[in-house]
């Protein structure tokens, strides 16, 4: 791998985020954050630019890019702005220690929305933006911000782009993939700007609206308030957040065709009809669930069940209700829900419901081979055949995200107090998604968690943001093999 070259371009990643930092002190400074909060801010954003520009000097030189060294700069990259974003928090006293505050901003950035922050009422107007903004830069991924002025610096970023983008294909929409990247994140900007109106008409201030609207788009679901989206106990605000949530757990480049003249694109993906399908399906199951096993009225149990399937279907990890009071049975199909996740391209975490889709239609071809040895079946999403190899990779890609998942799991029963949240706790983590289950549950928070479990969590969530590969290759002993 090409260090010099890698580093060089983490550089601009590392400068670029420290841009929200300067606009984060900016907030600060209209709200009138103690002086401390201000001074922190220009402190942490001063201090990253100097590292990014010193970064940038000592490594200068031509730059030539292998898929090799793609993987290198958005793991290293990942990490590296990780670090630098944790300095806010740390400079500013607003977590405990730089453990939290690395969890905190690795949340942010891989749109997870967990928090070990107890009271989020208590954090400066300078830090609750920068938190936002973490998840916003996140929800699209840096690196495809990065690829969209590439072309400055002289570099193609296809590397970037694959080794980064989610799902197990990546959606050209022009020739050139710098050209793709800014589509993608014109349709993003847009989608903020729509709902930052949206969620200010629905009742919330400016600041709580513009918040909400970097992270319900980026399907984060950090929150201005501890409580959550329960805090507003409006349905005119929930309706606002379901919608923007659906929207953000959809694939980009359909959005951008049908922005584009093609609105008949989203009922023609067979993606899109599986992700309606199974949200619509679970909101029946478990509305009916509520209202027969706890006797909720219909219109109270619609109405927790419509928030809550669409943000844990979607993985932002909003909270409207405490679910972990419901019964056994809708609380395993919304952790299944968990596992399951939005659409490949989209900002959503999970294994995604394209993988499900094809690993399910799979499944009944084996059934019928069992039955008809001699038949050929091949299996077809939207009437195209699915080659053996992206089925191979996609079934490759689910064995090793529960493996993962069982091996962290035993790691973490060493730091949380019962199975249930300790495996929860990385479902959460590995789909990116924030509450779990137990003592990490829709009204709790990682704040008890100690060093050690927050560090393991923060690695898989790094791990479920890249989608495992783009990580763990890193770990073989041929990557680093010239």
């Amino acid at each position: 791998m090409n260090f010099r070259a890698v580093f060089h371009l983490i550089s601009f990643l590392v400068l670029f985020t420290t841009m929200g930092q300067y606009a984060s002190w900016g907030i600060a400074l209209l709200y009138h954050d103690p002086v401390y909060v201000q001074t922190g801010l220009l402190q942490a954003a001063f201090f990253n630019t100097l590292f990014a520009a010193l970064l940038w000097a000592v490594t200068r030189g031509p730059i030539d890019l292998t898929r090799r060294d793609g993987f290198g700069i958005v793991t290293f990259g990942w990490l590296m702005v990780a670090h630098t974003g944790a300095l806010p928090y740390v400079l500013t006293a607003s977590t405990p220690d730089a453990v939290t505050a690395l969890f905190e901003t690795m949340s942010g950035y891989t749109a997870t929305g967990s928090t070990a922050i107890e009271i989020v009422e208590d954090l400066p107007y300078g830090i609750l933006f920068w938190r936002s903004l973490t998840q916003w830069f996140g929800g699209m991924g840096i690196i495809v911000l990065a690829v969209a002025i590439l072309p400055f610096l002289g570099v193609g970023g296809m590397q970037l782009f694959s080794a980064e983008m989610s799902g197990p294909s990546k959606d050209r929409l022009t020739p050139r993939i710098e050209s793709t990247a800014k589509l993608l994140w014109g349709v993003y900007l847009a989608l903020t700007l729509i709902a930052f109106l949206a969620f200010h008409w629905a009742g919330l201030n400016w600041f709580d609206a513009l918040n909400h609207a970097f992270t319900a788009v980026a399907t984060g679901g950090f929150s201005t308030r501890t409580a959550s989206v329960a805090a507003y106990d409006s349905v005119a605000v929930e309706m606002v957040f379901v919608v923007v949530m659906l929207i953000g757990g959809i694939s980009f480049p359909l959005h951008y065709r049908a922005l584009t003249g093609y609105p008949k694109s989203y009922f023609k993906d067979p993606q899109i009809r599986f992700y309606f399908g199974l949200w619509g399906i679970t909101i029946l199951i478990i509305a009916l669930n509520l209202i027969f096993s706890m006797g909720l009225s219909p219109a109270h149990a619609f109405r927790d069940t419509l928030f809550q399937v669409t943000t844990l279907l979607t993985s932002t990890g909003f909270v409207s209700a405490d679910y972990n009071q419901w019964p056994a049975l809708s609380r395993g199909i919304l952790l299944f829900l968990m596992i399951c996740g939005g659409c490949a391209g989209s900002t959503a975490g999970g294994v995604k419901v394209i993988r499900f889709l094809v690993l399910f239609k799979k499944a009944l071809r084996e059934i019928r081979l069992f039955m008809q040895p001699e038949a050929v079946v091949q299996v077809k999403v939207a009437k195209k055949t699915v080659t053996q190899d992206i089925i191979s990779k996609i079934t490759s890609y689910f064995v090793i995200y529960m493996l993962v998942w069982g091996v962290a799991t035993l790691i973490m029963t060493l730091f949380l107090p019962d199975l249930k949240s300790a495996f929860s706790s990385v479902v959460s983590a590995l789909g990116n998604m924030g509450p779990g289950f137990g003592s990490v549950g829709a009204v709790q928070n990682y704040a008890h968690i100690n060093a050690g479990g927050k560090i393991t969590l923060t690695f898989v969530m790094l791990l479920g943001r890249l989608e495992l590969f783009t990580v763990l290759v890193l770990f073989l002993p041929r990557f680093w093999r010239k």
